[in-house]
């Protein structure tokens, strides 16, 4: 008797999720390798970093629910890990992704794993949003955070999901 599996092309969401998560399967090594840092000044340095939304008068961390809520969107959950939430809104303006993190560290570490894709992002306390350069302004008016140009390896390096680098 033969077993048969069935043949089934990754969609480009999957290849893009086995992407990141090959990334986040060196997560605990990148956080572990980390520098010295105290817990008194790693903690300084996340409550020196709270922005405040000046349209929603909210204060990050948030929820991914919450920030796709004060830009128009209801989140389709994408992602549900112990260093990370993302979710994917797809409205009239575009699509973009939410990711949220549990500790200001694991933001840290994907953004230098993002560093490889380039690309404009609109970073805030323990969170991202990924959309194309022309949406994080308006959406930096809602959420607050601050627009985060990373640059990319290669010649036509571009992050996965709309923005791609750009001289500022």
């Amino acid at each position: 008797m033969t077993l048969q599996t069935p043949t089934q092309q990754p969609s480009r969401g999957h290849t893009a999720r086995l992407r990141r998560g090959a990334a986040f399967a060196l997560l605990p090594l990148a956080v572990a390798c980390g520098g010295g840092e105290s817990e008194d000044a790693a903690e300084r340095k996340r409550v020196a970093a709270v922005t405040a939304a000046p349209e929603a008068g909210v204060v990050a961390p948030a929820k991914v629910e919450v920030i796709a809520g004060l830009t128009g969107c209801t989140a389709e959950i994408r992602i549900e890990a112990e260093e990370l939430r993302e979710g994917q809104c797809s409205t009239k303006q575009g699509e973009y992704r939410i990711t949220t993190f549990p500790e200001e560290r694991y933001k840290v570490t994907w953004l230098d794993t993002a560093a490889v894709y380039g690309g404009k992002y609109l970073v805030g306390t323990r969170w991202v949003v990924s959309a194309r350069p022309e949406l994080l302004e308006g959406f930096r008016a809602r959420l607050g955070g601050s627009v985060q140009e990373l640059r990319g390896v290669g010649p036509a390096s571009s992050a996965p999901f709309g923005p791609t680098a750009s001289a500022s």
